[in-house]
């Protein structure tokens, strides 16, 4: 059953990478409209003509595909495998979009490709996730989603009086949270399903996830205005998998394996942090490689997806 989780974790990371994309290559073939030229107007005519696009079309396809696919790992296995495994949508980013973009990544971008899935390697074999139930009780969801709330609080609060880096590190820690609570609903609401579609659209977990959902985006946006991907990139990836680790054993009972193996454990944090740092700087996740999509001018979407 752990082949069978990996295989659709990674798969839900690649369907959304290539999503991510293909929606960027029809994106940056309509540029925003200078300032003037209708504010909001102008956004809801570049969205009218992003529709009658047939890359932009396939890639919201791929995106409702990764959603099953994420839903269907964590059917099958634990919280805590599953939303780590899906930090390589950052790897497969780097590798769709040399594909699409035809731009050769350079060597430092390769180095930290190979640092992040090192990383994720070293950190899943010694923590060796356990699965767990498939349903959490309320008492569970009371102390665990109130502990998610308060840090999301918590880290909104502290971020308000800062700006640049740390406002940016911030909302993204908070918006990594939102993620993994997100996650920690859809395995709760597809845990449901083996009674049947009304035991999962009759209980409260749907609604809350679709709720969840909404403000992680919004928080995930507010880190990009804030500051560089550098400093919100390691914060998202690293807190969605740390978070999704507590949750998955303060929900759902999973296990993970401490003592002497925290040493690879943290060995393994600390090389996905570095590469997370390394591909936010690679031009795949900026706008240099999509340029060529539009002759050069740089000026596309300014739209990055980091999860989930």
């Amino acid at each position: 059953m752990i082949a069978v989780t990996v295989l659709l974790a990674l798969l839900a990371a690649l369907t959304n990478a290539s999503a991510s994309v293909l929606q960027r290559g029809a994106a940056v073939q309509e540029p925003y409209e200078e300032s003037g030229a209708g504010g909001a107007g102008a956004a809801v005519r570049r969205f009218g003509r992003l529709l009658r696009r047939p890359y932009w079309l396939a890639g919201s396809a791929l995106l409702a595909v990764s959603g099953l696919l994420q839903a269907g790992a964590l059917a099958v296995g634990s919280l805590s495998l599953v939303q780590p495994l899906l930090a390589t949508e950052l790897m497969f980013t780097l590798v769709v979009g040399s594909v699409v973009f035809r731009r050769r990544p350079g060597l430092r971008t390769w180095l930290a490709f190979a640092a992040l899935a090192a990383g994720l390697a070293v950190f899943l074999l010694a923590a060796a996730p356990g699965a767990g139930r498939p349903t959490a009780p309320p008492r569970a969801w009371l102390l665990g989603g109130g502990g998610a709330l308060g840090a999301v609080v918590l880290c909104v609060a502290a971020a308000r009086p800062t700006r640049g880096a740390p406002r940016a590190a911030l909302l993204g820690l908070a918006s990594a949270v939102c993620f993994a609570a997100t996650a920690a609903l859809l395995k709760e609401a597809v845990g449901r399903l083996g009674q049947g579609p009304a035991a999962m659209f009759t209980h409260w977990s749907p609604y809350a996830m679709v709720g969840a959902g909404i403000v992680a985006f919004l928080l995930l946006q507010g880190a990009f205005g804030a500051g560089s991907l550098t400093a919100s990139q390691p914060a998202l990836t690293l807190g969605d998998a740390l978070t999704s680790v507590v949750l998955g054993w303060a929900l759902f009972a999973e296990t993970v394996h401490l003592g002497l193996r925290m040493l690879p454990e943290a060995i393994g944090v600390a090389l996905i942090g570095a590469g997370s740092v390394g591909l936010a700087r690679a031009p795949a996740v900026g706008r240099e490689w999509d340029t060529s999509a539009r002759g050069g001018d740089g000026t596309g979407d300014r739209r990055h997806r980091a999860h989930r």
